[in-house]
């Protein structure tokens, strides 16, 4: 089950177990039943510290983990291989006692949630978004003895996931009912169940002192422009939804320059990785909401909370474009997604739609094709954009057809999934439709920027910060990095550049630019000598 190098790895992992433990078992005669079998015992035999025992449970196959004389907590209902093989080496070593990385404080609050929770999460081996939440939850399961976590292969229990009517993951339930969708930090978890946790943040961030350089956004263009400002000695805070961005749902790279192939996630947590090895003060779980000027910049967040720095880096990057047609919302995690790798799986043997003949487009429509029954790509265009390599590759699959000059005006449903869509042939307003199980939107990007609308920022007529050659606005102190701006190619290393150019424009403002409480000595200094 296991090869040779992986269980050399697992084996040094496994020495960090302090307490015993025990992996309980409900395995069937089925080809993913002996694997997971396999799976558990090859596990066994590598640890003293570790027991076997056979269980039922109502999801079979499934193991389990939990400290010996214990009733588990934490479930993997299905084989967790893939993504999920790390989220099974965490359950095992935090079930045997070795302590997590995580924010002292955060696990604290963990410990102490007062209530029942159960939650069950259904992901896909090929989500790259899930091993996240599956891992944060697992984690407060091994901490808080009210709390218990099942991962669900949706691909595996298709009857659940027909009966719940999921067509996204992530998705988790608690208690029974839905909780939340997509990936989720340990953070944005607990504060969610904790309803007082945002109330205490916000007064928390009211008294943080202000920064020199405050940088709003924790992409790649985030991430340089405080590792570059903090290595000017000045003092840095980041403030961000997530950290990572966009580049947490990209999966493959293979365009970082030096690095010939990496993934989203991991070259997330490098950047996280280097920027904590600086003196930056990292605030995430926080939306911003305004921008305002005064003796300070003030950055007003969505919890109410409120920080002033001297200098602001805008760094809050893009999101995808949504088609904006009837029936998107409605059914927005019900058929309509838009990450294929995550959200494909669900739709093994059934066909789809791809909305857009980009790169993007082109690509999703590739990787579905092998999963799904047929993939219909529309473009709105009169042909393709996508890399002529990307082109031939999907005309040569039989199941994938390609409209061209197809404008998507609905998409259809039953009142609880997607059934099909509405396009109208632009060559001759026709209207015409397609009867398909799910639809995958990949038309582009468009910048997280609304919220700076009323901020005084010069944005061009598609919501991009205009920005000069060193990153800075129109407003003095503001600087602007990333796919938020006008910078004309959104790709993750100019992104990079980006950030640190907008940093040494900031840097190079505050030392030409006295303090607030400076330039009032100076006034009144200078009004003393006048009189």
């Amino acid at each position: 089950m296991l090869d040779a190098n992986l269980k050399k790895q697992l084996d040094t992992y496994l020495q960090h177990i302090v307490n015993p433990i025990e992996i309980s078992v409900s395995v069937d005669d089925s080809p993913k039943g002996k694997e997971l079998h396999e799976l558990a015992n090859e596990i066994a035999e590598m640890s003293g510290k570790i027991g076997l025992v056979d269980a039922a449970n109502p999801r079979t196959p499934s193991m389990s983990v939990g400290r010996t004389g214990e009733q588990p907590r934490v479930t993997f209902a299905g084989l967790p291989m893939g993504h999920e093989f790390t989220s099974l080496v965490l359950a095992l070593l935090q079930t045997g006692g070795h302590p997590s990385k995580a924010d002292p404080a955060l696990l604290e609050q963990i410990r102490n949630l007062d209530g029942e929770f159960h939650f069950e999460t259904y992901i896909s081996l090929s989500c790259q978004n899930c091993p996240d939440v599956v891992q944060a939850l697992n984690l407060m399961a091994t901490l808080n003895p009210n709390i218990t976590h099942a991962m669900v292969d949706g691909a595996l229990f298709q009857d659940e996931v027909e009966q719940r009517q999921i067509m996204a993951v992530p998705s988790v339930f608690l208690n029974g009912q839905p909780f939340g969708q997509g990936r989720m930090s340990l953070a944005e978890i607990v504060n969610k169940v904790d309803s007082g946790a945002a109330k205490r943040k916000a007064a928390e961030l009211n008294e943080k002192a202000p920064y020199d350089v405050l940088i709003v956004g924790g992409g790649p263009a985030g991430a340089a422009a405080a590792i570059y400002a903090a290595r000017k000695g000045i003092r840095t805070g980041l403030v961000a939804d997530r950290f990572g961005g966009q580049v947490m749902d990209t999966v493959g790279i293979e365009n970082f320059i030096s690095v010939p192939y990496t993934e989203g996630p991991k070259l997330v947590a490098h950047l996280e990785q280097h920027v904590k090895e600086y003196d930056v003060e990292v605030i995430t779980e926080q939306k911003a909401a305004s921008l305002t000027q005064g003796d300070y910049l003030q950055i007003g967040l969505e919890s109410g909370a409120t920080l002033s720095s001297r200098s602001v880096i805008l760094a809050t990057g893009a999101r995808w474009r949504e088609m904006n047609v009837p029936g998107e919302q409605q059914y927005r995690g019900k058929g309509v997604a838009y990450c294929p790798h995550c959200d494909g799986p669900l739709f093994k043997g059934k066909r789809v739609a791809v909305i857009g003949g980009g790169n993007s487009g082109i690509e999703a429509a590739i990787d579905l094709a092998g999963i799904v029954e047929h993939v219909t790509v529309l473009e709105f265009g009169d042909s393709l954009r996508a890399d002529e390599v990307l082109q031939r590759k999907a005309r040569s699959l039989a199941n994938v057809e390609i409209i061209m000059n197809a404008q998507t005006t609905e998409v259809r449903g039953d009142g609880s999934k997607v059934v099909g869509l509405t396009y109208t042939d632009r060559t001759n307003g026709e209207s015409k439709q397609v009867d398909v199980a799910g639809i995958f939107v990949q038309i582009g990007l468009v910048p997280n920027s609304e919220w700076l609308k009323d901020s005084g920022l010069n944005l061009t007529r598609f919501g991009e910060i205009e920005i000069d050659s060193r990153g800075a606005t129109n407003i003095p102190g503001v600087f602007g990095a990333g796919d938020v701006t006008t910078v004309p190619f959104k790709q993750i290393i100019i992104a990079m550049g980006a950030g640190s150019t907008a940093a040494l424009g900031a840097f190079d403002h505050l030392i030409r630019t006295p303090a607030p409480e400076t330039a009032k000595l100076m006034q009144s200094s200078s009004a003393t000598e006048t009189v």
